[in-house]
């Protein structure tokens, strides 16, 4: 006797869970969405205007949840913002605002869609999990009433959270992530009373979410690897791209390889806001990525990853990053150094002048020391060593320790520090280190065009950022990203 059409789901489920349990690895989806925007107003629309909108851009989510769960996919991302962009006033995005229960209550929006209210939205995504049997990831908005018994609570007697929610391939909401590190113009949005560390468990790996901005922080980044230890993170995010150290896929690779956690970035695509960059990216550097500056497209990637990367016998070892650094004094005469801005960072540069040498650079507490040989050293191209130890940010300030190996926009040194996407200059190889004062450090790789260099460079044990063999592309920059989370500042508005 054939199953039942409303049994399907779950055997299809039961069937995806049995193979996942069956091997080591998974096959992981993100979607970056060219988001179909609202009109700018300050007043709000009808909630049925909202809901028409956010149904345009849900029919594109649909199709690529589709596509995914088709090739093989057991779990996809869709991009923050991206179900009703952005351009909102505190006001003007209420519409499209729906309450969002706790996971506790064991719930299935796509077979009982009103228990908590109206949830369309909620509906949509959990049939989109269910009818396709895959765990489905979206950025949404919750709204929470509160009254004047609660200090906190806003003139208009509510909270709004930028929100996250994953549906488990029967439908169900399996969790919901309120984002604690709101960007300086999400100023439609509360900040969480607590931060939240949110994961579940999956029959491959156990996953945790959090959202855009959040990634630099301590709470929840750091906290879900360190001490919740999840094998995946899921990052909806609608990153603005900012040369030389921020672009998306730059700093997400490195941050999986520093913290040695799979992670599922998938960005909003704006070229105007230069947003573009999403991936798959793993504890070995990028599985899949994705840079797109030129077209309006989305664009999905599909990638078998690791269901427990620590467990892999290619897992990157434990890296004691300022080993190295602090076992060399000062090469002697490179001190010839100058002052450049990266953004308002004020850095200090020195010029390499050689084909090839060894560089010392100091600032604060950490001094970047560099090792390496041009494959031809051109006169129209200028490079520089950099450090930079200290606050970062005008309204939010968090602490980097930088080091870097960067290519100048000119020859110029003035514009040294500046965006550059292109290069000419290969080197035969780079040996790049420093005296971090942290055990969290990113290593990124560059090369021109905002490409990434796969399995092209290593980290030594004692820290060093080194290339494998002759970069195989013009090199933009090689850096070393480190946070010191407890120098942050207190947040200015949590606070």
């Amino acid at each position: 006797m054939l199953p039942s059409r409303a049994l399907l789901p779950a055997v299809v489920f039961a069937l995806t869970a049995l193979q996942a349990l069956a091997s080591d690895t998974f096959i992981a989806a993100v979607y970056e969405h060219a988001v179909i925007l609202p009109d700018p107003t300050e007043e709000p629309v009808s909630p049925d205007d909202a809901l028409a909108l956010m149904n345009q851009n849900m029919d594109v989510l649909e199709r690529a949840i589709r596509e995914a769960a088709q090739k093989g996919a057991h779990i996809i991302v869709t991009p923050e913002d991206g179900i009703y962009g952005w351009r909102f006033t505190r006001e003007s995005i209420y519409p499209y605002l729906e309450d969002i229960p706790d996971p506790v209550v064991n719930w299935i929006p796509c077979t009982d869609p009103s228990r908590f209210g109206p949830a369309p939205v909620q509906e949509r995504l959990s049939c989109m999990a269910r009818n396709n049997s895959i765990y489905v990831v979206a950025n949404i908005g919750d709204k929470k009433p509160c009254n004047s018994s609660d200090p906190k609570c806003p003139s208009d007697g509510r909270y709004q959270y930028n929100t996250d929610v994953v549906f488990d391939p029967q439908g169900k909401l399996v969790a919901r992530y309120h984002k604690y590190n709101l960007f300086r113009s999400e100023t439609q949005f509360n900040y969480p009373k607590e931060p939240e560390a949110v994961t579940f468990e999956t029959p491959f790996g156990k996953f945790g979410i959090f959202t855009c901005f959040d990634i630099l922080f301590y709470e929840p980044a750091v906290v879900l690897v360190s001490k919740m230890q999840v094998d995946t993170v899921l990052f909806p995010t609608a990153w603005m791209n900012v040369l030389p150290f921020l672009t998306a896929v730059e700093f997400h690779s490195a941050w999986a390889m520093g913290v040695g956690v799979n992670l599922l970035s998938a960005n909003t695509h704006n070229t105007s806001m230069a947003m573009t960059g999403s991936g798959l990216f793993t504890p070995e550097g990028p599985a899949a990525y994705h840079y797109d500056s030129a077209t309006e497209e989305g664009r999905l990637l599909l990638a078998e990853l690791s269901t427990h990367p620590c467990l892999s016998p290619t897992y990157p070892p434990a890296i004691s990053w300022s080993l190295y650094a602090t076992s060399i004094k000062k090469f002697p005469g490179e001190n010839d150094t100058f002052s450049g801005a990266v953004r308002k960072d004020v850095f200090t540069f020195s010029e390499l002048r050689h084909k090839a040498g060894n560089y010392t650079v100091c600032q604060g507490d950490l001094c970047c020391h560099l090792v390496y040989q041009m494959s031809n050293k051109r006169k129209d191209e200028v490079y520089v060593l950099g450090a930079f130890d200290g606050l970062h940010g005008s309204l939010i300030k968090y602490h980097w320790q930088i080091c870097t190996l960067l290519k100048c926009p000119s020859t110029n040194l003035s514009t040294c520090g500046q965006p550059v996407e292109t290069a000419q200059t290969k080197f035969e190889m780079f040996s790049l280190s420093g005296t971090f004062g942290t055990s969290y450090v990113f290593p990124e790789v560059l090369y021109s065009g905002v490409q990434l260099a796969p399995r092209e460079f290593e980290v030594l044990r004692d820290g060093r950022l080194k290339s494998k063999q002759r970069t195989s592309k013009p090199l933009v920059t090689a850096t070393l990203f480190g946070r010191l989370y407890e120098k942050d500042l207190p947040h200015p508005l949590r606070t």
